[in-house]
This record gives C-alpha cells, structure tokens and sequence, in this order.
C-alpha cells in the first residue's frame, strides 16, 4: 500500500515562510529555504532545472521519484500560483483540500476532507506514495493518523517568525528517526511516525 509522507523544506526554528511574505510567493525571508535546490552541480533526474549537492540529489530524487500523487491544502495552492494548473510535482497528480469551492484544472482534484483528499490521491497514485504539502494538511492528516513518514530538509537558520510548519496538535505524535544526510547547506532528516 501507498505511503503518506511529507517532505518540506524547514528552518531549525520550525518556519516554512519569512516573516515578510510576498504577495502571490508566501516565501518571504524564508525563500533561502530554497537555496540548496540550486547550490550544487548534481541536476536532479525528477525535477528540471534543480542543481543540487550530491548528496541531497540522491535524497531529494529518492523521495520525490517515490511520489505518485500529491494533496496540498488552499494557503499553499493559492501562494504557489495554484501551481500553473498542474501540480507541483512533474510527474504526480495534485488533490487540492480545500473547504470552500475552488476552480481546478483536469490535472486537478478538489476534495474537501483529509479522508477523501488521500483517498483519491491513492487512486491516482498507480502505487507510489503520496506526499502532503503544507502545514495544514500534515495536522490534519496526522490528527486523522494517516501520515507514516516526516522529511525535514532543515537548512541552518533561525527565520524568528513566518509560518510554522508544525501547527497546534491535540496530542503528541512520537517519531523515530530513521535517516540522517548531512549536505551543504542542509541536512535531511527522515522519520517515521509511531503508531
């Protein structure tokens, strides 16, 4: 069966975004979260134009190759441009969780409860895993206890606000770690959720 898995870029104070968004971007001073996309000179083999260390390359294309579909909530559809009306991943089907009514393209699902968004990112998954994208659908899915692996790509520096990418938890969610890769400008930490 699929895996459900998030992997987001991180700072170590828990900041997804800047404290200074720009409109239509909601990166901010957190966009040099980014920047080990591009710091390297290993392109990667699932996403164009990304030149990484080769040692993030090998995580970075392990992770995303494993991706089959992809279920992001509204605020990072919205930030991200509603991802040109395709997904952000190259070769993986968008689900857009969402509660209120939204347009979206025939390379788009709208669902509108984490049940039904992994249900229908399963369908379209053909087998691989199914990665969340945001803050908000990882609290929901984890609430709903559906997610079975964090990655943290956490790049070195305290953003001291912006969006959290942990929100408000009913509970605590215990994790082991299970991979770490140190890589310039960034180490990639790999966990699995307890049950």
């Amino acid at each position: 069966m699929s895996k459900i898995l998030c992997a987001l870029s991180v700072s170590v104070d828990g900041y997804i975004t800047g404290r200074d968004p720009r409109p239509g971007h909601g990166l901010g001073d957190g966009g040099m979260l980014f920047d080990w996309y591009f710091d390297g000179d290993t392109p990667s083999q699932e996403f164009d134009g990304f030149k990484l260390s080769e040692d993030s390359a090998k995580v970075f294309d392990f992770h995303a190759g494993r991706v089959g579909a992809v279920v992001a909530g509204r605020n990072t559809y919205e930030d991200s441009d509603r991802f040109g009306g395709g997904s952000p991943h190259p070769n993986a089907a968008l689900v857009l969780l969402s509660h209120r009514p939204a347009e979206v393209t025939e390379r788009q699902t709208l669902a509108t409860t984490i049940e039904d968004a992994v249900a229908r990112a399963r369908e379209l998954a053909d087998g691989k895993d199914i990665g969340l994208m945001g803050g908000g659908v990882l609290n929901a899915a984890l609430q709903a206890g559906l997610v079975d692996e964090i990655v943290l790509h956490q790049v070195p520096v305290l953003l001291g606000g912006g969006r959290p990418f942990f929100q408000e938890l009913p509970t605590h969610v215990r994790l082991n770690l299970v991979d770490v890769v140190a890589a310039p400008g960034v180490t990639h930490l790999r966990y699995e959720v307890q049950r």
